[in-house]
């Protein structure tokens, strides 16, 4: 019987993931930098490959934002060479003590993180997400099965070559690192019936992505959710950060999850320096598109529909509404939040507090933009994905969130009469 691509690869991550398991905090550090080198000495290789898929993306229409997320020049690669950088120098979750007592009966009993095992990865058109997976899973001791978009194929096919190249010389196992080649949808389908082979699964990626993932897989999955975030400007906000927040927001990289989809701004507010912002982004290429209120301020915005306000552009589109008062953005917030990344700009105490305790979001802003929802911005060397579900892990994944736990019990002869 042949064994399929997917099911090889995963059977070679669960064999490596027994020698990972015993791999020291110094021997995973090692490795990490190893990496971090090789990238940056065969950038030149990378480049080349990343512009096939970006010449075929082109060919094929890809949009300008979805280009964007793909694209890899030196400055990319020394920023994710620093991420690898970044997690070498973090403290190693792994063997970190969660719990330590003693029963009456003279039972020791130990709580300690481990590894989660071997980790299958889903995601799109995101080369750099092929690096920050492969180092988190490393330095947590786990094993990584990368299933990459079929537009990044080139680029994931050499970066995957130089990484498991640098692990070979750090004398850690080339199989803890695997790429699925296969660009048809039915090796995600098989990955996500490994169990046995796979401990957990993450989509990261567009809504539909994830959506299947998390209706299919009998692996268990973390799943990191889509990002229709919200700015609200309260009656009481500064005009100027008003103004800088939600334009950062929306323009700074539109293609991103943590990216803003539709502002909120109060009347009063709307009012006075709503003209001003819709120029402003205008001016930036932002296709705006608002309410009957905003209609009546803004001249020559389209209409947004209720669809508009429960879609992920991931482009240069926005919504815009003006609510009467802070239960109004709450309400819509309420209904069209994904549970991502919301933000309040307002000088008002109480509006903050009730903003940033009412959202039910993994992560809230008070007067600062949701682009900081990252596990770089937020001090983790990278990320596996940003978890907008409750259990295990939520946010920003860095690396105690690829740990597990379990008990160590040791005794002296004890047994249960």
């Amino acid at each position: 019987m042949t064994v399929s691509e997917v099911r090889e690869k995963a059977m070679l991550a669960q064999e490596a993931a027994a020698i990972m398991n015993r791999m020291t905090t110094e021997q995973k550090n090692k490795a990490l930098l190893m990496m971090a080198d090789a990238l940056l000495e065969h950038q030149e290789h990378i480049i080349a490959a990343n512009g096939q898929d970006l010449s075929r993306g082109r060919d094929n229409g890809t949009s300008v934002s979805l280009l964007d997320r793909l694209a890899l020049d030196s400055a990319r690669i020394a920023g994710i060479a620093e991420g690898l950088r970044q997690i070498a120098a973090l403290p190693d979750p792994v063997g970190t003590v969660l719990d330590d007592f003693q029963r009456p009966n003279g039972l020791s009993i130990r709580a300690v993180r481990v590894p989660l095992g071997v980790i299958g990865m889903i995601y799109e058109a995101r080369p750099n997400v092929t690096v920050d997976a492969a180092g988190l899973c490393l330095k947590t001791g786990n094993c990584v099965v990368l299933r990459g978009g079929s537009a990044a194929l080139e680029s994931n096919r050499a970066i995957v070559a130089i990484l498991k190249q640098a692990l070979e010389a750090a004398g850690l196992p080339q199989d803890a690192i695997a790429l699925i080649e296969d660009s048809d949808r039915a090796s995600v389908n098989e990955m996500l019936k490994l169990n046995g082979l796979l401990d957990v699964v993450i989509p990261r990626g567009g809504a539909s992505l994830i959506r299947n993932v998390v209706e299919n897989a009998t692996v268990p999955v973390i799943e990191t959710g889509a990002g229709i975030c919200h700015t609200y400007i309260d009656e009481s906000a500064l005009p100027d950060m008003g103004s800088d927040i939600a334009f950062n927001a929306k323009v700074q990289r539109p293609s991103v999850c943590n990216a803003m989809e539709t502002l909120l701004v109060h009347s009063s507010h709307a009012g006075k320096h709503l003209p001003a912002l819709a120029a402003r982004l205008r001016e930036a290429g932002v296709e705006l598109k608002g309410c009957s209120k905003s209609q009546a301020i803004v001249d020559g915005l389209s209409t947004a529909e209720e669809s508009d306000y429960a879609t992920e552009y991931n482009d240069y589109i926005l919504n815009i509404r003006i609510v009467e008062n802070l239960d109004e953005a709450l309400a819509h917030i309420r209904q069209f939040g994904t549970k991502h990344s919301e933000c309040i700009v307002t000088e008002n105490a109480e509006h903050a507090e009730r903003f940033m305790q009412e959202v039910d979001a993994a992560a809230v802003y008070h007067n600062a933009s949701t682009r900081f929802t990252d596990g770089f911005e937020f001090g983790f060397g990278a990320e596996i994905g940003i978890s907008t579900q409750k259990l295990h892990a939520r946010g920003p994944m860095g690396l105690p969130a690829l740990t597990s736990m379990k008990y160590r019990i040791a005794g002296s002869g004890q047994i249960r009469g």
